[in-house]
């Protein structure tokens, strides 16, 4: 059945910054579940793409790339105290927008922090500046000061977003099944404790996409299910991922940031040139892309423990990404033009037949097995749901959805996180758009079924620490 409660109002105006498959998929559940009229909203888009999905939903659609010099006269003449800014473009500063918002007393969310165009290629920074966790390290700093003032929710999607909630749901009911009492934890220390007291050592965002259509890739193009230059952007950053406490062995490449948190480690290579293995309930175990991503750190840092000034607890932390089957293909073309983006992009969705996107996080250690809590979604499903939508880009929707009532329910919360914000309330909002939400033991580990063909480095007393991944 399609959902059609309404969680919250908004009244002022809501801008949309970016109308790509997220921003189109999103305009029409923004009617559905916010108090609001189409007079309210005004997307601002850098091309006409999905210009006729706002027009036939009576929203202005305004053609304007918003560049580090024009930003701020743009957004000044459409929004004010009050307001809502929704950003879901590529190559805008989420940190830029969050100080103008925090000056203008507008609310503010994205789903992931950006930098302004080129910061991701510029040959002349260092490593650690074209990550996710100096982009983190950024708006952390900025909101020191501000734990109050207009609510601005940091990357809010699927994952990062959802994945941060599904950790916590994924911890309580690791202790429900383990008959460990716990109280509803009220902080980070309380999160972090439970999860050590669970034997969790390593979590990843494991997510399998299996969606095809009859329209298979041809050369020179890439293809995907949802944005190719924002897929490619953090694909060409350094693979990132939260660093456990337990590791004894240390990747040759890999670099400390030497700022900040210290909670994650970066590889000397992209994330789209390195695999790690990962498990999912319908897929099994499979090979997967080590992608940076913001809640491989948030949920390493906000599940850190420490005595003393030490760390005495940190899970490892990463993404591990399978996306569609012509995704894939269009990665080892990318390789082998030298990561160069091909001429052509297209996002599949009206063209897709069958499939699933079985996104969630897989938390490893406890002495059940692993578990897997998250999302089996459809493109079935996902178009009864809402127009406009494939199975990956509902679930993004979903968690933006959340965050957004959230964020309307408690206007003066300062800069957060999906690891800061009421997981329970997010989970409510997003659940109805995320088909079968499930928790699945399994007895994988990343040294099951390794092949006896090839000597392997392993240590074998210990499958948890992180020696599973190799350069491609």
């Amino acid at each position: 059945m399609m959902p059609t409660a309404k969680h919250a109002s908004l009244s002022g105006n809501l801008v949309l910054l970016g109308f790509g498959s997220i921003g189109q998929a999103m305009l029409p559940l923004l009617f559905r579940h916010i108090e609001m009229n189409p007079g309210q909203v005004k997307v601002i888009a850098a091309d006409e793409d999905g210009k006729e999905i706002a027009n036939a939903l009576g929203v202005n659609f305004t053609v304007q790339a918003l560049t580090e010099g024009n930003y701020q006269t743009v957004l000044e003449s459409c929004l004010s105290k009050g307001d809502f800014l929704l950003n879901l473009s590529v190559d805008v500063s989420s940190l830029a927008l969050i100080q103008f918002c925090w000056r203008r007393g507008v609310l503010y969310l994205d789903t992931c922090i950006e930098p302004w165009a080129g910061r991701y290629t510029d040959r002349s920074a260092s490593l650690s500046q074209r990550s996710n966790y100096a982009l983190r390290e950024e708006i952390l700093a900025f909101r020191l000061d501000k734990r109050a003032g207009p609510t601005a929710i940091v990357t809010n999607g699927a994952n990062p977003g959802l994945a941060s909630i599904f950790v916590k749901q994924a911890l309580l009911q690791i202790a429900a099944d383990n008959d460990v009492a716990v109280e509803k934890p009220t902080c980070y220390e309380d999160w972090a404790e439970l999860s050590m007291r669970l034997g969790i050592k390593v979590i990843h965002i494991a997510e399998r996409d299996t969606q095809i259509s009859g329209q298979r890739k041809q050369r020179d193009e890439f293809v995907n299910t949802w944005s190719v230059v924002g897929f490619v952007s953090e694909g060409l950053q350094p693979s990132e991922l939260g660093w456990g406490s337990h590791e004894r062995h240390w990747p040759l490449d890999a670099g400390r940031h030497g700022f900040g948190s210290d909670a994650a480690i970066y590889l000397n290579r992209p994330g789209a040139a390195t695999r790690v293995r990962s498990w999912t309930p319908l897929e099994g175990s499979y090979q997967g892309f080590l992608i940076t991503h913001g809640e491989s750190i948030s949920i390493a840092d906000h599940l850190t423990l420490r005595k003393n000034g030490d760390v005495v607890y940190r899970p490892t932390v990463h993404y591990a990404y399978h996306p569609c089957d012509d995704a894939v293909l269009s990665l080892h073309e990318l390789a082998g033009k030298n990561w160069r983006l091909q001429r052509k992009k297209r996002i599949m969705r009206d063209e897709i037949t069958e499939g699933t996107d079985e996104l969630g996080v897989l938390l490893m250690g406890n002495e059940k097995g692993v578990f897997w809590y998250g999302s089996r979604l459809t493109i079935e499903e996902a178009r009864q749901m809402a127009p406009y939508n494939t199975a990956t880009s509902l679930q993004v929707v979903a968690g933006v959805l959340g965050g957004i009532v959230w964020a309307l329910r408690n206007p003066s919360a300062g800069a957060v996180e999906p690891d800061d914000i009421d997981y329970e309330t997010v989970l409510e909002i997003a659940t109805p758009y995320l088909g079968e939400l499930v928790g699945v033991y399994g007895d994988w580990t990343p040294l099951r079924d390794r092949s006896p063909l090839f000597a392997e480095d392993m240590d074998r007393d210990d499958p948890w620490q992180f020696i599973n991944f190799r350069v491609v």
